[in-house]
């Protein structure tokens, strides 16, 4: 059932990949909430995988895993960082897992031997799901990302399915926002409106007349530019938007409330409301420029060439060091450093993230040993803990040669292992621990501490392999902390050490919820206790165990 209420806002790009869909969106949002209107989100990645949970980091960036377990695109990190909003897997689409529904389907007969083809077939299936997305989140707008830029073949059975939308649901429920780049030639010195135009002709041709046109640009539009444009565009010059380069991406919402970027979105769907508020933003755009202190914080990873494969770490330490008003430099350290030792010298914290694979695990266990005997801060996660716990066995708990059998099948101290339920599996694709699980905090631990009055949490999960429940007592009695577990005490969620400024893994994902408002518990600690470090450094104090 379609639900008659609901608007819809679909932002396209054009020109270059690259130039903020995610983060306009997630800005449009925000300004949206803050005015009080409900909304929720929805990314249609064009590509053929059912969904990027088995593609390397190195291709699509980091997977971002939602509350009920869906690996899903990292623009739905922004979506609900942005506006605090939790998402499911109906906020994530792909070619992938359109055609496979709808060969599904039509292996069962359910088309009754007609030709199934792009159109109608595959363009209603899209439609089925953005409008699902507006019937399950009972939202009064969702903002739909459709990836890719207009011109890609990949992008056109999306591009006709909203096309089709709006004069299924009618004009004054449907808003197109076209993202393109306006850049500046130095050789002639003046922003080039051409690249713009073509994008808009593209979107024409496919059937689509954009509403709004979000500009990127590394300087401010002029209003002959604006004006121009509007002109070629067949729009009205306050719904061109000048999305100058910012300092830094919280900034973006005030710039487009600025631009009154809201407002004509608002107006084109027939929506009223009163001005939005946007003082806790605007606080934290203000800490954001106020800190006092950098401290720089080792991220120890495998695909440190490609930020992006790490996006919800970086901002969960951004987001706890604005709390301590310190900005956060990572060095991005790579596993494979041939000397780690070195590679970390500098370093106030120690991090390392979650990862697939045997590549850099020495490595990886050898920045752990590193935070453990210099008394260095240290967060792992997921992987981070998995080789915390592996270290400790075998330079603490005398298990010579331990390892986790993902890397080792003969090992003889195998402390990270395959659960039996999961020993049949074959398929990689969504087939691991995934999504939001209840995890208990024991008393009078650094991890309770974090995490204050509540017992039990909830985390986002996305692996395979565990803490040897076998090998546990021989760990724990040299010393390693269980300071989570699974509500049955059956698997270890969290270890740290006593003896230690402040050493905490986790096997679940911290990064996924923390938020630019309300920093996650662990990153927020951690960072804590970076600063701490530093602190003392200054002042000359030697460490302290806590």
């Amino acid at each position: 059932m379609i639900d008659e209420d609901v608007r819809f806002v679909f932002v396209t790009g054009g020109v270059v990949s690259g130039l903020g869909k995610g983060i306009t969106a997630a800005s449009l949002g925000t300004l949206l909430k803050a005015r009080g209107v409900t909304v929720s989100f929805q990314k249609c990645d064009p590509y053929i995988n059912v969904d990027p949970g088995t593609m390397s980091p190195f291709q699509h960036g980091e997977v971002y895993v939602t509350r009920d377990g869906a690996e899903t695109d990292l623009d739905l990190g922004h979506y609900e960082r942005f506006t605090d909003e939790n998402l499911t897997s109906v906020s994530n689409v792909t070619t992938g897992s359109v055609y496979e529904t709808v060969i599904k389907r039509e292996r069962r007969g359910d088309f009754l031997g007609a030709t199934v083809q792009v159109i109608p077939h595959i363009t209603d299936e899209i439609k089925r799901r953005i409008h699902q997305a507006g019937a399950s989140s009972g939202a009064q707008v969702i903002i739909v990302e459709i990836g890719g830029t207009v011109g890609d073949i990949e992008s056109l059975p999306f591009l006709e399915a909203i096309r089709q939308l709006r004069n299924d649901v009618g004009r004054d429920r449907v808003a197109f926002v076209h993202v393109t780049l306006v850049p500046f030639l130095e050789s002639v010195g003046e922003l080039k409106t051409k690249t713009t135009q073509h994008s808009v002709q593209e979107l024409r041709r496919i059937g689509i007349e954009p509403d709004v046109l979000v500009l990127r640009s590394d300087r401010p539009l002029t209003d002959a530019i604006r004006k121009k444009i509007a002109l070629h565009g067949g729009i009205e010059e306050r719904a061109v938007i000048s999305a100058v380069d910012a300092g830094d991406i919280y900034e973006v919402p005030l710039l487009f409330e600025q631009e009154r970027f809201d407002e004509v979105v608002l107006r084109r769907l027939g929506v009223a409301t009163g001005p939005p508020e946007l003082g806790p933003w605007r606080d934290l755009v203000e800490r954001i420029h106020a800190c006092e202190r950098t401290v720089h914080i080792a991220l120890v990873g495998k695909y440190v060439q490609l930020h992006d494969a790490y996006l919800s770490v970086v901002e969960a330490l951004k987001h706890s060091a604005i709390h301590h008003a310190a900005e956060v430099e990572i060095d991005w350290v790579d596993a494979e450093s041939p000397n780690m030792a070195a590679a970390l010298g500098d370093a106030d914290g120690i991090l390392v993230p979650g990862g697939f694979g045997g590549r850099g695990i020495e490595g990886k266990i050898a920045a752990a040993r590193y935070a453990r005997e210099n008394e260095i801060p240290y967060l792992g996660i997921c992987l981070g803990m998995q080789v915390a716990v592996v270290e400790f066995a075998r330079h603490v708990a005398g298990m010579a040669g331990a390892n986790s059998s993902e890397f080792d099948l003969e090992t003889p101290f195998p402390v990270i292992d395959l659960l039996p339920e999961q020993q049949a599996i074959e398929e990689r694709g969504g087939t691991m621990r995934l999504g939001a699980d209840p995890v208990h905090l024991v008393p009078g631990t650094a991890a309770r501490a974090a995490y204050g009055d509540e017992a039990v949490i909830y985390e986002r999960h996305r692996h395979r392999y565990e803490v040897n429940p076998a090998l546990r007592p021989r760990l724990e009695s040299h010393g390693l902390i269980a300071s989570g577990t699974t509500p049955d005490g059956r698997l270890i969620e969290i270890v740290e050490l006593r003896d230690h400024p402040w050493f905490v893994a986790s096997q679940f994902h911290p990064e996924f919820t923390s938020r630019p408002t309300r920093p996650q518990p662990l990153f927020r600690e951690f960072v804590g206790a970076v600063v701490a470090r530093c602190e003392r450094a200054a002042t000359g104090s030697a460490s302290v165990g806590v």
